[in-house]
Parts: structure tokens; sequence; C-alpha cells
């Protein structure tokens, strides 16, 4: 913030993007000028993609469209635009590509892992039935609620409903962005997902009235304890019965292989995702609250960083499989991204702090793996013998790392939302500085010499 008092500066930023998910009602005519237009879309994606992976697998979205464009307007059909978002399309799939395959050479060098990612093996292939549109060139809203859609012809002028804040938005003259034209196959249904990009409100410092900690997990989807002290579990168990009773029912269709089967299995695509969304969206919109800042920690790559601890294959037990199995079906992303647009929209600040230690650190700073052996509910320090759930303990922990940092900010007026996990040597530092925190004055070592 260079020196500016943080007092007259809104913390969030200006806007926030959010999805609005409108219907489109359309004839059976328009309908099947749609489908023209969004098969159309797919066969020049997939064609496009075909010429930038033999031609050296072109990332570059400038130079795709010189090889390409004439034949998507001619063979294709397609408008300008609509070509153009063709080749960036492409191309920032091959990018997404790229960036996976330098990822993967990187940990064959350090010996994280043994597969190789075959991702560019072949050219990608798009299947679904989209088509990427852009404001005001591409679509446009109407008076009476309608929305003016490009085909391969002419724009189709569709009456739309949606969530009604969105349509809000959307009437107050919010900025468009990007939108996708797609088609549910379970609806029969087109649907047009626009980009909103929705003003937030001013959050002052001053406006700050409490400092929350946030401890995500499985078997309870969230902890979270504030400055009063006050707990709450977001228990997770019938979420997880759900879930793992899903992914056992498409298990077994999967191997049974019949026509039927399959049948089935259309019908519970996206049933497991859309349930825990569901779960995540009610539990975020339970803690997000106006005026309080939210720690949550940086689990970033975390199921990498905790690889290694876990036995995979024919080595691990049936157990451990299961619980690899639910490891790798957390959905502790999308959860903290639920509470990062919320925080943005409601007026509240959300922080992210180092996930190291916060399950093993007691209230006196001792600080061991014994503290909590094999994941255990329940936390007993080998040093002190205090006694507490594993949960609380890690929701305390975040609550202290994230008053430090807020603190930080009112002395200095620099902000950091997320840490730095790259720089090894800041890390440490602030590592240090977590070791000196404690849960009270009484297991304070400052208080303990007679300091403040």
């Amino acid at each position: 913030m260079n020196g500016t008092d943080p007092a007259i500066i809104s913390i969030n930023a200006p806007t926030q993007v959010v999805t609005a998910k409108l219907k489109l009602w359309h004839t059976p005519e328009q309908k099947a000028e749609l489908d023209r237009f969004c098969f159309a879309y797919r066969d020049a994606l997939n064609y496009t993609s075909k010429v930038a992976f033999e031609n050296k697998k072109l990332s570059s979205s400038s130079r795709i469209q010189k090889l390409v464009y004439e034949d998507l307007r001619n063979k294709f059909n397609l408008p300008s635009q609509i070509a153009c978002s063709v080749c960036r399309q492409v191309g920032a799939t091959y990018k997404g590509l790229w960036t996976k395959v330098k990822q993967n050479s990187k940990q064959l060098k350090a010996g994280t892992t043994k597969k190789r990612y075959k991702g560019l093996d072949n050219a990608p292939k798009y299947i679904s039935r989209t088509a990427i549109l852009n404001c005001p060139r591409d679509f446009g809203f109407k008076k009476e609620q309608t929305v003016s859609v490009q085909s391969l012809d002419k724009r189709i002028v569709v009456r739309y409903t949606g969530y009604n804040p969105h349509l809000e938005y959307i009437r107050s003259g919010a900025r468009l962005g990007e939108a996708k034209l797609w088609y549910s196959k379970s609806a029969k249904q087109y649907y047009l997902l626009v980009s909103v990009h929705v003003p937030t409100p001013v959050v002052r410092p001053e406006d700050i009235t409490r400092i929350k900690g946030c401890d995500l997990g499985q078997r309870n989807l969230a902890v979270t304890e504030d400055t009063e002290q006050k707990i709450i579990f977001y228990n997770g168990s019938a979420t997880l019965h759900k879930s793992n009773k899903i992914a056992i029912q498409r298990k077994s269709l999967q191997k049974k292989g019949t026509r039927s089967a399959t049948r089935k299995l259309r019908e519970l695509s996206g049933r497991e995702r859309r349930f825990k969304a569901d779960k995540n969206h009610c539990i975020t919109k339970q803690i997000v609250e106006k005026n309080t800042v939210i720690g949550m920690e940086e689990l970033t790559h975390i199921r990498e960083r905790t690889a290694h601890k876990r036995r995979k294959g024919k080595r691990a037990s049936v157990k451990q499989r299961k619980a690899n199995a639910n490891n790798s079906r957390w959905a502790f992303a999308e959860t903290q991204s639920f509470m990062i647009y919320k925080s943005n929209l409601i007026g509240a600040v959300y922080l992210k702090v180092d996930a190291d230690y916060t399950s093993q650190m007691c209230r006196c700073g001792y600080t061991s793996k014994l503290n909590r052996p094999n994941g255990a509910t329940i936390f007993r320090c080998v040093k002190c013998g205090f006694q507490i759930h594993s949960d609380i303990v890690g929701t305390r922990n975040i609550k202290s790392r994230t008053i430090l940092i807020w603190q930080d900010y009112i002395r200095t007026g620099v902000l950091v939302r997320t840490p730095n996990v790259s720089d090894k040597e800041a890390k440490a530092e602030r590592l240090k500085r977590y070791a000196e925190l404690r849960w009270s004055l009484d297991t304070s070592p400052r208080a303990l010499v007679g300091g403040v």
C-alpha cells in the first residue's frame, strides 16, 4: 500500500466475479439453430486441436489462428469472432497441458513420482456441446429479460430466467465478461453461464469486529473458533457416508459394463460432485460473516506433500485404500474458493496461513507428532498433559496465526493474504514466529518472564 493510511482504503478487491446461470427458454426452431452452432463449434475445436498437435503442439493462440482461421471461416462457417475464440480456447488447453508436462518432469527428476504424464501423447479431444461467447460481440442483453445469442447465420433472441440476485446484477448494469453456452443432456436445455463483475462492499480495518479460524477436514468438514471462543463443528460423517455410497454404486456399475449399467452411469454423472458442492455452499454460507477476518490453511499441493506418507497399490491395506480414495475426493479447494468469493461479496476478509504443525502444536508451545499419534481425534500433549479435541487444536492455532498476520497489517499497512511457500527462508522465519504464539497469557513465555 506504499505507506498509504490503510484506514481509508478498502481491504477487498473492488469487484468479485460470479457466474450467473441463465436458463434459455428457446423454441424448438431456436434449439435446432443452437445445436447447429454448438456442433460446428465443437468440430472446429477438434480440427484446431489436431492442427496444433501436428505443428509441434502449439500453445500460442496467435500462431494457431494463422494456421486455421481461413478453414474455420470457410469449412465450419463460423463468424470471425467465434473463430478467434476457438483458437484462444485451444491455445489455453495446450498451455495447461504443457504446464502439467513441465511439473511432471520436475517431479520425475526429484524422484517424487515414477509416472510420466501422458496428456500430450495425443491431440486433446473436445466432447461437450459448449461454445465460448464474448460480450457484446457474441451475446447481449435486451429489454423484457431477453438475451441475443450468436448462431451460425444470425443472432437469436431468447427469453431467460435465473437466480434473482444474479438477475439484479445484470439489470443494474454490472460489467460482463465471457459467457459459455452450455447444453444440459439431462434437462435437454441450453444455459448461458455469464461471468459478472459484481461491486464489493468497502471494508476498512476499523470495521472488523471479529477474527475467526477455520480448520477443514473430512470427519468434520469444518471447525471454527472466533475471538470470543465460540466453537462450531460442521460434522461431515453423513456427507462422507453418502459420498462413499455414490462412489461404490458408480464402481459397481463400471465393473458390470452392460448397456443398462452405462445408461445408469449417465444418470449418476456428476451427482457426487453436485452433492458436495451443495454441502460446501451451505457450510461456507454459515461460516462467512460480515466484518470478520477468516483464517484458513494454505492447502495447495497438500496431497503431493503427504503422498509419501501413504501406502499405495498392492502394499496398501483395504483400510488404507479407502482412506486414499477419501483423500482424493476431498473438496477442500472448492470449500476455500466458496469462502473467498462469499467473503468478498458480504464484506469479510479472508487470509491463508501456513498449515505446518497446526495439529501438533500445544498451547504450551511444545510441538510433536506424539501429541496426536496416527491422526487421533484426541490431542494429548506429552509434555504438559493438556488434552482436547484435535480439530479444536488446529482451529486455535490457525486463529492465532491469523491474529498475528492481521496485527502485522494494522502495523505496516501491508496485507499478505496467502503465504509464499516457495521461499524457504521466509517460511522458516514465519514458523519461528508461530512457535512463540500461545493461546493464553498463562502459557506465554513472555508473561512467565515478566514481559508484556
